[in-house]
């Protein structure tokens, strides 16, 4: 495969850093940055476009590939005095009242 191909990045907050999601091609990433991690990713879709076979680019390439909001119930749980002293300790879980 020869030119140029429009791919998606997801970026999302990961801890400290950032991590890049190409769903096309399932290849993942990440930065400390957002563009750290947009760069990186650049490079590791050029690196497997570069090793890979035609066949293999085939067969992991998903073009249809959509992205939409979603409303989904969900409900905290209680956190400890420790816990609530630590910004990331909890974790929304779903509801099972959906």
């Amino acid at each position: 495969m020869e030119g140029i191909v429009q791919l998606t990045a997801v970026i999302e907050r990961e801890g400290d850093g950032y991590v890049a999601l190409c769903p096309e091609m399932d290849i993942a990433s990440q930065g400390d940055s957002v563009e750290d991690a947009k760069m990186n990713l650049q490079e590791a879709l050029a690196g497997f476009f570069e090793a890979a076979s035609p066949d293999e680019v085939r067969e992991r390439l998903h073009m249809e590939v959509s992205a939409t909001q979603l409303e989904v119930a969900i409900m905290y749980v209680e956190r400890t005095s420790r816990e609530r002293d630590v910004p990331d300790a909890a974790a929304p879980r779903v509801s099972p009242h959906i």
